[in-house]
């Protein structure tokens, strides 16, 4: 399977606006003083009209690629383009198509959430000042938040903080919503808030990069993938793509787990771990239909047989050999 990444990387040298992506990089690298490199030359390939999510742990370069992309930290070397755009050089033209919530929203805790929003909108230049009412009923109807708009920020909830600050990235038609950790710290509830929501804006046409640590979070929403650790972009593709390229399990529910475990071996299977009445190994070039066919033949009593689900967290250990809890 050709990789996206280089594919991508090769357009963006050889073509100013790759056909079909909403963002693309070209070795996109951010080296602080003292030597520490953030992001280490980083091939992004986000398709329009996807939901991609931007993975990894906490520490891992994530927020410092979407300052760059956003032109808000400069790239020590490197390239990359939005919408068909480069920047900087091409951001006045194509920054207003982007919304953005980075690091949490930011508002004056003793003004309403339809204030703040004026506000917001006053200090937008491209902003038309004779639609920033209807501009501003729409974006809060649009997170859900019409009922509360007179309510003051400091007595909203997480949740209700949070899509504020989709709002604020919507008050304006936008092409690109890129959102940094937007269900952090949230409880269970506003969590769902914000996934229905960003849901919701994919289903519009809008391309969403959503930067997140929570595995959770993306094999419930996305439609594509990168995963970043110590810097590096370590994967990217469509999210069932990834999950076939890790190794596959199958599990096998008998009593007789000594007589199985023989029978997969025999296969080739690898990694068989026992459990207490079933057991799973590694299917690595052994057909299911070949190991099935063989369990019965050596008399092995199956209860059932199958392949084992493949999550995100399997993925990354796959391709890091960490576990996802380790912080680049």
């Amino acid at each position: 399977m050709t990789s996206p990444v280089a594919a991508v990387s090769r357009a963006v040298e050889d073509d100013p606006a790759p056909a079909g992506f909403a963002v693309t990089s070209s070795g996109l690298t951010k080296r602080f003083r003292g030597g520490q490199i953030a992001v280490d030359h980083i091939d992004l390939a986000v398709p329009s009209g996807a939901v991609y999510g931007f993975l990894g742990p906490n520490g891992s370069g994530k927020t410092t690629t979407i300052r760059m992309l956003l032109g808000l930290v400069r790239p020590t070397t490197g390239s990359h383009m939005l919408l068909g755009g480069r920047i900087p050089q091409d951001a006045q033209r194509v920054l207003p198509g982007v919304g953005a919530l980075v690091e949490g929203p930011a508002f004056h805790p003793y003004l309403s959430g339809r204030d703040n929003l004026r506000r917001l909108d006053a200090a937008d230049r491209t902003a038309d000042p004779a639609t920033c009412d209807r501009r501003i009923a729409g974006a809060l109807d649009r997170v859900g938040l019409s009922a509360a708009a007179a309510k003051r920020y400091r007595n909203y909830s997480l949740g209700m903080r949070q899509r504020l600050g989709i709002a604020a990235a919507l008050l304006q038609p936008r092409e690109l919503l890129i959102l940094d950790e937007p269900t952090n710290g949230l409880d269970p509830q506003g969590t769902r808030e914000v996934r229905s929501l960003v849901s919701d804006l994919a289903a519009g046409g809008v391309t969403v990069l959503l930067s997140t640590h929570l595995l959770s979070e993306v094999e419930q929403i996305c439609t594509h993938v990168g995963v970043m650790h110590v810097g590096k972009l370590v994967a990217q593709s469509e999210l069932s793509d990834l999950r076939a390229q890790t190794a596959q399990r199958v599990r096998v529910d008998t009593p007789a787990l000594t007589q199985a475990a023989a029978t997969l071996g025999r296969l080739g299977l690898t990694d068989i771990v026992p459990q207490r009445d079933h057991l799973t190994a590694l299917l690595g070039s052994a057909q299911l239909t070949a190991v099935i066919a063989a369990l019965v033949h050596d008399d092995v009593p199956v209860r059932a047989f199958g392949p084992v689900p493949v999550n995100l967290e399997d993925v990354f250990v796959t391709l890091t050999g960490e576990g996802f809890g380790v912080s680049g």
